[in-house]
């Protein structure tokens, strides 16, 4: 240890050993003392120094005693030491010294030694000009721990033998030559047993008769208390603040450990029990042991976590003799140390540990149960080794407040989880799994959860309609959770029933307004939360005809991709959002050409934090902008374009559809005179009009069925009357449509009965049959199965 100031070096004695015994430091105070040069002794072992028996210092942070040593002429010198245990960022071993002045007996009328204030409660050390003690009280010598007339011509750097020491020596040579008073707070060890303590060192200056500054005072006040009231104070705001940011268990769990090392401990391990197999709960009482629990964190002083015996994610049985298993037993905390002779006891359940404990020097281990609200969720180990103190009663208590409070949100995080996972399960139970094969268009989806907020209520759906039409819809409920994934559900099946009946997309959204304001209303009886809300984008394309009708209820407007131009945002009336009630929503219809892309979405896909609206639009536009033909690649590239590596702040549901188009060819249409005689010449044309199409097979069923519907358009219809047929390669779609709004039905004919039963036979013979009304009237359709016909 090298002095920091050109003092004289050769009033003390010292000398430094290495962990391997051999001396590594020899100053000019150490070759007076015993007369050998550094040549003659750096290098060479320390106890060849040592006069008769071998000596072994005692491992000890600080020891003090006689020691007889060999000068270097032969005889024998008794020599009080002052040795430190140097900690291994100071190269490890021994640091010996010893005053080579302190035995001159003081003189009455130094004003160093009339300042020593021998019986003062107050700790006070009296240091010369050369700042080496001079005289210390009572008080100080017990604060040290070694006599104070051995100590008299020490510097505090060797008295202290740390780091720390030379800070403190270098703040009163700051006194000594400014004559100017100062405070220095530190938090070092004192004594021998090296425990660590707050000290507050007043240094003041000493001036003899003519003012000159010829020394320094020092008064130490022990704040230890104070001190560690203010970390426990601070933890524990640190706690507050720090623990629960997330509602992740994981994350949580980390937070726990992270806030208490190295305040509180030099090892933190986070372990939680596994949930019930039945009820998926967790425990409610002490759980039965052995108990088996999975790490969810741990953190230590030294970096990669050397003292961990379990990886996080692992699970592990802890036995009723482990310290975990014990605190889950009794529902305490549970203490043990070294000293107390309990730690190699509880640590006898798994050699393992037992053999990283004496490795580490784990000396106090305390084990606290994790518990919110009733329920037992785990067990928080906390374990020191790099500081010499062991867990004191304070330290248990400071350990079970953060504890409680980080348990309270681990429980938060559990039931959330939980709630969402319900959630995410209910709506992906709801949404459709794959997406029809239609002959109107193709189309890929995705749904992406809420990162960090409960699941939502968006979704997604593609519906084909009648004549070869398909719809198209997208909708958002208000709120999150698992009502919000219920109510969707409620609404999803609402849309594909009102759909089925080929309401126009404005009509359809009409009905799903009074869908949810009754919801709402029902809602409103049963929550305190009442209202209910959503958007929707309905559409509705038509192949045949190559147009989509769309009409939208508060949701953003898709975007279109042409075959051969730039992404551009459709055009669509704005319309109130489902709940409002009582406003009407408006339709517009759109010709597409075959291959254009239409891009649904839900706001999820455009809105973030660092951008608006207007902005996500863009970046949607840029990605559809690179299709390249696959609607799949096309999904994960918007969605990565869009949306931030860590996921979106909202559920987004993203719906692609590239249209296709039904040739003329592929379609036939008769004007046919209300006259029933002339039903037979129909019939021809559809047999001869089925053979062109090379579809002669499924004539015979064929002819059946627009005999049927041709006949019971003349009987009960209104002129004019038209059927078309409507065919790809699976289906063929008979329709008739005449001006009459009257629906027919099914009815069971009796026995005697002549007629009835046209219907019947159309619903025995074809794949699915309805009706729609229109704008003129109504339609009746049927679809046959031509692969089935054909097999």
């Amino acid at each position: 240890m090298s002095p920091v100031y050109p003092f004289d070096d050769a009033a003390t004695a010292r000398a430094a050993v290495d962990s391997h015994g051999v001396l590594v430091e020899w100053n000019e105070g150490a070759r007076r003392l015993l007369g050998w040069e550094p040549a003659e002794v750096l290098g060479r072992q320390a106890a060849e120094l040592f006069a008769g028996p071998h000596v072994r210092l005692p491992e000890v942070p600080r020891w003090h005693g006689t020691l007889t040593l060999r000068h270097r002429d032969g005889h024998q010198v008794a020599v009080w030491a002052l040795v430190h245990r140097r900690p291994p960022e100071d190269g490890g071993g021994r640091l010996l010294v010893t005053p080579l002045e302190g035995g001159t007996p003081p003189d009455p009328d130094d004003p160093l030694d009339r300042a020593a204030l021998l019986q003062s409660p107050c700790a006070v050390a009296i240091y010369d000009d050369r700042l080496r003690l001079r005289a210390v009280n009572d008080a100080m010598a017990e604060v040290i721990g070694a006599p104070g007339e051995r100590l008299r011509g020490l510097r505090v750097s060797e008295i202290g033998g740390r780091r720390d020491s030379e800070d403190i020596e270098a703040q009163m040579h700051r006194v000594l030559t400014t004559g100017v008073g100062h405070d220095v707070r530190t938090y070092v060890p004192i004594g021998g047993a090296g425990r660590m303590s707050a000290w507050l060192a007043r240094m003041a200056p000493i001036t003899d008769a003519r003012g000159r500054v010829c020394g320094v005072c020092v008064a130490a006040h022990d704040f230890t208390e104070q001190y560690r009231a203010r970390e426990r104070l601070q933890l524990v705001n640190e706690a507050s603040v720090r623990i629960g940011t997330t509602l992740d268990v994981t994350r949580t769990a980390q937070e726990l450990a992270d806030v208490c090392v190295p305040t509180l401990a030099d090892f933190v391990s986070v372990d939680l029990l596994e949930p019930r197999e039945r009820t998926g709960e967790p425990f409610t009482g002490p759980p039965g042991v052995p108990v088996t629990m999975r790490r969810a964190a741990h953190r230590s002083v030294h970096g990669g976590e050397p003292e961990a015996v379990t990886l996080p994610g692992h699970s592990e049985v802890y036995p009723a003799t482990s310290p975990q298993g014990a605190s889950l037993l009794s529902g305490q905390s549970v203490v043990v140390t070294q000293e107390s002779g309990d730690l190699e006891k509880w640590l006898s359940w798994d050699p393992a540990r037992s053999l990283l404990a004496q490795r580490l020097g784990i000396h106090s281990t305390m084990s606290v149960p994790i518990r919110a609200r009733g329920t037992t969720l785990g067990v928080a180990v906390f374990t020191r080794f790099e500081q010499p103190a062991a867990f004191l009663p304070d330290d248990v208590l400071l350990a079970e407040e953060v504890t409680a409070r980080a348990a309270v949100c681990i429980d938060n995080a559990r039931r959330y989880s939980r709630e969402r996972e319900t959630a995410l399960a209910l709506q992906r139970s709801l949404l459709p799994r794959s997406l029809p094969h239609t002959a109107a268009l193709d189309a890929a989806s995705r749904y992406l959860p809420a990162a960090r907020t409960g699941v939502g209520g968006d979704w997604f759906d593609v519906i084909p309609l009648s004549g070869m039409r398909v719809a198209m819809v997208v909708g958002d409920v208000i709120g999150r959770g698992v009502q919000a994934s219920a109510t969707m559900g409620r609404l999803r099946t609402a849309v594909r029933t009102l759909a089925d009946i080929d309401l126009a997309p404005d009509e359809l959204l009409t009905h799903l307004d009074d869908l949810v304001v009754r919801m709402s209303a029902e809602a409103g009886t049963e929550s305190a939360s009442g209202a209910l809300g959503a958007t929707c984008l309905y559409a509705v394309y038509d192949p045949v005809s190559r147009r989509c009708t769309l009409a939208r209820a508060g949701h953003p407007s898709p975007v279109l991709l042409p075959p051969d131009g730039p992404p551009h945002r459709v055009e669509l009336p704005s319309g109130p959002p489902l709940g409002v009630g009582g406003l009407p929503y408006e339709c517009a219809e759109i010709a597409l050409r075959e291959g254009s892309v239409l891009s649904f979405y839900t706001d999820g896909l455009l809105e973030g934090r660092a951008r608006d609206v207007e902005a996500g639009h863009r970046l949607l536009c840029e990605a559809l902008a690179h299709h390249t033909g696959s609607l799949e690649e096309t999904c994960d590239r918007v969605l990565g374009a869009l949306l931030p590596a860590g996921g979106s702040a909202d559920d987004v549901a993203l719906l692609l559809a590239r249209t296709r188009g039904l040739p003329a060819s592929q379609v036939a249409t008769w004007d046919i005179p209300a006259d029933p005689s002339l039903v037979a010449p129909v019939r021809k044309q559809v047999v001869d009009q089925l053979e062109a199409w090379g579809m002669a097979e499924s004539a015979f069923t064929a002819e059946l069925v627009v005999s049927e519907l041709v006949t019971n358009a003349i009987r009960y219809g209104i002129p004019p009357i038209r059927l078309r047929l409507i065919h790809d390669d699976t289906h063929l779609i008979c329709e008739v449509s005449d001006t009459s709004h009257t629906a027919p039905h099914l009815r069971r004919a009796k026995t005697w009965d002549e007629g009835g039963r046209g219907l019947l036979l159309v619903a025995q013979l074809t794949r699915r049959w309805g009706s729609r009304h229109t704008t003129e009237g109504k339609t009746i359709w049927s679809e046959l199965n031509l692969l089935t016909d054909e097999g």
